[in-house]
């Protein structure tokens, strides 16, 4: 429920044309529904400008399936990150919702026509680009522009070197690297941008499944970097989405 839809019920109340049974009725689910599987947070979009966003991992089709249908039923923007096979499959008999491969999620009714500000997601190299796309579709879908620049990691620089005009305007930047996670450091040193940093768990045996890089990043000596879990795309896009936000803010 949003604000504007709050703002009708208590004018329709106002205006007498609905009874106060009407309007505890449509606030019934407010702030949480329990649906069994999952306590749904509609309070959220009030505090965060924007509904749950759902973590698909590890859940059962059945479970998804549940949770997606309540969000159908209310034609509220959905985001589900980390999604399978047999939750599109679920999902396929259901609705018309978009899958967005590569990133691995899935959204329906998201507006993404008008996107303000701008975040640069940056890849060290082309098997970073899946944590990549969770970051840059999330980012979209959340109503943000975003540009690409992909596989300009420190094995040859160069490549970063030549299209520093990419970061030129945007507000924040999102950095992706796994192997000894270099490239934030390199990228923070160079942009006046805050800078995120994403390690993967791309890497050989000692990359230790990207603790390698993601201590790298924690001790790097360049300044305005904040470092989110190995492969969270997700947490550094929200998190980008909220600086490039600030000034669009009430």
């Amino acid at each position: 429920m949003y604000e504007i839809e709050l703002k009708k019920i208590f004018s329709d109340f106002k205006k007498e044309k609905i009874t106060e049974s009407d309007v505890i009725k449509k606030l019934k689910y407010l702030p949480f529904e329990n649906i069994g599987v999952a306590s749904l947070d509609n309070h959220r979009v009030f505090r965060k400008k924007f509904p749950e966003i759902v973590f698909g991992e590890k859940k059962s089709s059945q479970q998804i399936k549940l949770i997606a249908e309540k969000f159908f039923e209310k034609k509220v923007p959905l985001i589900i990150t980390r999604v399978n096979k047999e939750h599109i499959k679920t999902l396929k008999k259901k609705k018309n919702f978009i899958f967005h491969k590569t990133a691995n999620i899935i959204s329906f009714n998201c507006n993404t026509k008008n996107k303000k500000g701008k975040i640069v997601v940056v890849t060290a190299g082309t098997a970073d680009i899946p944590v990549a796309e969770e970051s840059s579709v999330t980012c979209e879908l959340l109503g943000n522009r975003v540009e690409r620049l992909y596989d300009v990691g420190v094995s040859g620089i160069h490549r970063l070197l030549m299209q520093l005009k990419i970061f030129e305007n945007s507000r924040c930047v999102i950095c992706i690297a796994g192997m000894e996670g270099a490239l934030p450091s390199v990228v923070a040193g160079i942009v006046s941008q805050p800078v995120i940093a994403v390690p993967t768990s791309v890497g050989y045996g000692a990359s230790f499944g990207g603790v390698t890089a993601l201590l790298a990043m924690l001790n790097s000596c360049s300044n305005g970097i904040s470092v989110v879990n190995i492969d969270n795309g997700f947490g550094a896009a929200y998190q980008a989405h909220l600086i490039n936000n600030l000034e669009f803010n009430d």
